[in-house]
């Protein structure tokens, strides 16, 4: 993908020279040494989250974890998952009752998501199989992202989710009144569950 010829490329990102855009949302599973990156065309939103995990869920984690019950998710405090926002709650609780698994989240505080393990065990390899290119499509992204791979055995799967997330999204009106999220006693604001309706029953063959 590399090339010896001089690329005219704008000094400065500007939104408003762009063709498209591209939004990636990472997940990476500690214990396989695996990444997964959603390509996003539409907005980064709490939707678009949680879309990004029902997608792994439906594609790897069920299969990798088939006996699971929970999830764990080490999550940054800002973004489309910002620990301070109920929308993120109510969708992730949405998601929780789909699957029938518990969601459990753990924000890392402000400023500390450098610590998160996706940060040093994933984003760097991306990143340096995406270097020296210039995005001219979300497929070209898509296909540098999902190449990327280290000799400790990192796993890239890359795909693209081009599907529309609503922007200005609120909150129901009783949601904090009806919900099932369940705040831990330590740390309340930054480490809590989202508890099935149904949660899963396994058959004991």
């Amino acid at each position: 993908m590399y090339t010896q010829e001089t690329i005219r490329v704008n000094d400065h990102d500007f939104p408003s020279y762009a063709e498209g855009k591209v939004i990636p949302h990472g997940l990476y599973d500690i214990n396989k040494n695996k990444g997964y990156i959603t390509l996003g065309t539409s907005h980064d939103t709490s939707e678009f989250a949680c879309e990004c995990i029902r997608l792994w869920w439906l594609t790897h984690g069920s299969t990798d974890y088939p006996l699971a019950n929970s999830i764990l998710l080490l999550c940054d405090c800002g973004g489309s998952n910002n620990a301070r926002y109920y929308l993120f709650k109510e969708d992730l609780q949405r998601l929780s009752d789909e699957l029938g698994i518990e969601i459990r989240i753990a924000h890392y505080p402000p400023y500390t998501s450098k610590y998160n393990p996706i940060e040093h065990r994933l984003f760097p390899h991306i990143t340096r199989a995406c270097k020296g290119v210039v995005f001219k499509s979300v497929e070209l992204v898509n296909q540098l992202m999902g190449k990327t791979k280290t000799t400790t055995g990192l796993q890239v799967f890359s795909r693209i989710l081009d599907k529309m997330f609503e922007i200005g999204r609120k909150v129901a009106d009783d949601f904090k009144e009806t919900m099932r999220i369940q705040f831990d006693n330590f740390l309340p604001q930054w480490n809590y569950r989202a508890v099935p309706k149904k949660p899963k029953v396994w058959e004991v063959i």
